[in-house]
Formats: C-alpha cells, structure tokens, sequence
C-alpha cells in the first residue's frame, strides 16, 4: 500500500523563479495601466505561458464572505476596464449583483509577474453580452446554453444529457441567445504590477485613480 504524500516535504522541494527574470523599472511606465497591462500580457503569450487570460476573480457574497474562482479574460481598455463574462444567476452573478466590487489576480509564472486589479463593477448591455457570446466557440455557446452554473447537480448523466441537448441547439441554431448571460466590466480604483526577483528585491508599482487621472507610487515587497 502506498503512503501518502508528505506535502510539507513536497512544498520545501519546491523552488520559485529559479531563472532568468525580465527588468522593470518603474520610471519608464505610461500614465495609465491598461498600456502597461497590455504589454505585460503579451509579454506573457510571447514566453509561452500557459492561459494567460484565466485571472482568479475574487468577490464578496451579501454576508460579506469572500469567494474566488477562475474566469476568462476578455477585453481590457479604459472604457470599459477589465471584462469577463458569467450568468448572472451563478454564485458569482449572485454576489456581483449584492456587492459590485471585486478583485482579478493574474499571475504569470514564466517571468515572475502579477497584476491585481480592484474596483466597482458594471454589467454591460445586453447586446454586448450577445455578440461577446456568438463570436465565441460552439461549445462555449452550448456551456452558456446548459445553464444552471452553480446550482445543485443530481447526477452526471443529467449533466451529459444537457450538454448533448445544448451543443445540437448550438450547431443547429448559432444565434440563439442566453438571456442569463451577462458581460461584466471592472472599472478599476487600484491596479498593481508586481515583478518578481530571484533575490527577493520584488519591484511593486501601484497605480490608484484619483480625480485628475491616475497616481503611481512604488510598495515595499
């Protein structure tokens, strides 16, 4: 019989950053952080990291107890902000629609690289949510169609039968639409750029909104 794995032995073997990080200095970074992100993200998809578009998107429910889970990234500009996209009937809906303010984290391992964004909220217009939907994939039309994300779940058959039934509707008719589908917009107040070094001298460049337009300032690691 094989003993389990000893996971305090296994987190000690693990080693972080053991190579050849990019610079960054914070003194030749743009006024605003969508550039930044912009050029940090495709930094990301250059190195080969693996979905870089899939943040951790925390948020609070009505009691005020924090959640998270995994998103898709799908737009990011200063219009709009951050975007992404869910039902709003899921757990995530259901907190957004209570308390509108929440949290991305990215984390870009392959150059030691986050971005944290924090701020309010918004849902976009329900034509957005259509055309973000319909230039997707069949199968993210047949997900979006099976509804019901994050309610009770009896068996997995029941699930197989859905997903069977919905990805026929999303072959047969592409247009269809999901009326629970909804687009999200994160207007950030805080956007943080932290790069990693392999001596621990982790360089933090916070940018935060005021009323003329954006403040940086450096944070101790």
């Amino acid at each position: 019989m094989e003993s389990e794995p000893d996971l305090h032995a296994l987190l000690r073997s693990l080693r972080v950053w053991d190579t050849e990080l990019p610079a960054f200095d914070p003194a030749a970074t743009p006024a605003e952080p969508v550039p930044l992100f912009v050029e940090w993200f495709a930094a990301a998809v250059a190195a080969g990291q693996t979905e870089p578009h899939t943040p951790s998107l925390a948020t609070t429910d009505a009691e005020g107890r924090a959640d998270v889970r995994t998103v898709m990234l799908h737009g990011a500009d200063p219009d709009h902000g951050w975007q992404f996209a869910s039902h709003s009937g899921s757990a995530k809906g259901r907190q957004l629609a209570a308390r509108p303010y929440a949290a991305l984290g990215f984390y870009w391992p392959v150059l030691g690289r986050q971005v944290r964004v924090r701020g309010t909220v918004r849902t976009a217009p329900a034509e957005v949510a259509h055309a973000d939907l319909h230039a997707r994939s069949t199968g993210a039309l047949a997900a979006a169609l099976v509804g019901h994300q994050s309610e009770h779940l009896s068996s997995y058959e029941e699930l197989d039968r859905a997903s069977q039934s919905a990805w026929e509707l999303a072959q047969r008719a592409p247009e269809t639409a999901v009326p629970t589908w909804t687009a999200y917009e994160l207007a950030p107040n805080e956007v943080e750029f932290f790069q990693g070094d392999a001596r621990r001298r982790h360089v933090r460049l916070k940018y935060s909104r005021t009323e003329d337009g954006w403040a940086k300032e450096l944070l101790w690691p």
